[in-house]
This record gives C-alpha cells, sequence and structure tokens, in this order.
C-alpha cells in the first residue's frame, strides 16, 4: 500500500541527543498500554530538548510534521523509565527526517521516524533550512536523503465506516491549532484493538485542524491494515490520514 519510511540505525558520528522520561499514569490506558498520542509528545518534547541543547531553540518552532512512522514493537506501560535516542536521519530541501528510539527499562521498544517540513515562522511558507541546523545536525544524516511526499489513500476507502469527532480546546497548541500528537488519540479511540499489540502505524497530517469543528472519522480495512481519515464535512477535505498494521514476527 505505502512505502513505509525506513528505521534507520543510530550513526556512529554526529550529533545525538540523549534523554530519559517515564511514562506517567495520564500516558496509558486502562490496561497500562502507553498511548500512541503520548508516544507522540514524547517524541515532540525530545525533539525541543534537543534544539535547546543544541543552542537553538527557535529552531523547534520552524518544523510542521509532514509523514511519520511509528513501530512499536514492545508497548511501553505506566511508570517505566524510557531511554530515548533521537538524531536526524536524512534531509531533502526543505525538509529532515527525525528519527527516534524509546528504550524502557521493562522491555519496552519503540522506533519511530517523522518528515518535518522547514517553514519560515513569519510565513508559514517552506523554507530551506540554514546554516546553524547544516552545522549541527547534517553530519548524522550521513547524506542520505528522503522525500516528503504522501504516500496513504487520499481518500475515505468506499466501505470506510463513520464517525463523528471534535477535538477539544485542550488539544490546541501554543500556535493556535491542534497538536500533531491529538490525531493519534483518533486513533486509539476508534481502532483500540490494532494497538493493543505490536503495531506498525503509519500518519500523514494534511492540513490542520481546531477545536468544536464537526469532523468525521472515516475507519475501513485494506489488507490486513486499518485506514483511518479525519475530514471535514467534505471527504475531500482529509486533515490527517493514519494506517495501523499489525507486526507479524
Amino acid at each position: 500500500m505505502s512505502n513505509r519510511d525506513e528505521l534507520v540505525p543510530e550513526p556512529s558520528t554526529g550529533r545525538v541527543f540523549r534523554t530519559e522520561r517515564r511514562v506517567s499514569i495520564a500516558d496509558a490506558d486502562s490496561a497500562g498500554r502507553m498511548e500512541l498520542d503520548a508516544v507522540a509528545r514524547f517524541l515532540q518534547d525530545a525533539g525541543n530538548d534537543d534544539t535547546d541543547d543544541a543552542a537553538l531553540p527557535e529552531l523547534g518552532l520552524a518544523w510542521v510534521a509532514r509523514r511519520g512512522r511509528f513501530v512499536v514493537r514492545t508497548p511501553a506501560v505506566a511508570r517505566e523509565a524510557l531511554s530515548i535516542t533521537t538524531w536526524c536521519s536524512g534531509t531533502g530541501r526543505r525538509w529532515a527526517e527525525r528519527r527516534t528510539t524509546l528504550i524502557g527499562a521493562d522491555g519496552a521498544r519503540i522506533d519511530a521516524a517523522v518528515v518535518w517540513v522547514h517553514v519560515d515562522t513569519t510565513t508559514g511558507r517552506p523554507v530551506r533550512w540554514g546554516e546553524d541546523f547544516a552545522e549541527r545536525y547534517l553530519e548524522a544524516a550521513q547524506g542520505r536523503e528522503v522525500d516528503a511526499k504522501l504516500r496513504l489513500p487520499k481518500r475515505p476507502l468506499e466501505h470506510a465506516a463513520r464517525h463523528s469527532w471534535r477535538f477539544r480546546r485542550t488539544d490546541h497548541d501554543a500556535f493556535g491549532h491542534v497538536n500533531n500528537a491529538a490525531y493519534l488519540a483518533v486513533a486509539e479511540e476508534l481502532v483500540t484493538e490494532r494497538l493493543a499489540g505490536p503495531a506498525d502505524v503509519e500518519i500523514e497530517w494534511r492540513s490542520p485542524s481546531w477545536a468544536d469543528e464537526s469532523l468525521t472519522a472515516h475507519v475501513g480495512d485494506e489488507r490486513d491494515s486499518a485506514i483511518l481519515h479525519l475530514s471535514g464535512a467534505d471527504p475531500s477535505d482529509v486533515r490527517t490520514v493514519i494506517s495501523v498494521s499489525p507486526i507479524r514476527d
């Protein structure tokens, strides 16, 4: 269905940022499993901590998420201590990929790769990343090129079930629109059974949403994957697309 993003290994040279964090009770479901939207928040926080540590705090505000892959091999659980490692794993003309691994003291293993588009914070238009970014991050990328193409189905599947959805005001972030992580809560709510075990999740953020909008979640199956489209009143007004596939070793 899609050409999944490669999960490249940690580089032997270049900037690699490491931090630690514990899964809180609020990050987990009633069974104690760390929910996917909480995983996304941990990734965002690690990325911002990285740019702060690199003395480029403004750099953390200049990126818009385009596409991501989350491979949950062993889910983390409530109160588990996580070691988080993140680095730049590839670049394009106006974007870059951030790889992150989460390793838990109790056996959790989660790998992620997210493509972020670099934007002008005044105009919001994509622009090439600058010399400060290149100086600190390009060595770790090792010359690897990535694209920013969207790969998942553009429209909801014909047989998809429909569910009404509204984001809350608390889902907004400091930029005034629904935070990237909040979209994964839709999958947690509507395809919960697919996330209970090892899962390979792809997400594309296509356009922003706001609290109290009347949205529709379209959930269907394609082969062994659950495909979720979140749209406005018009099904072609797709805000995000999420694919959830089981991992069968």
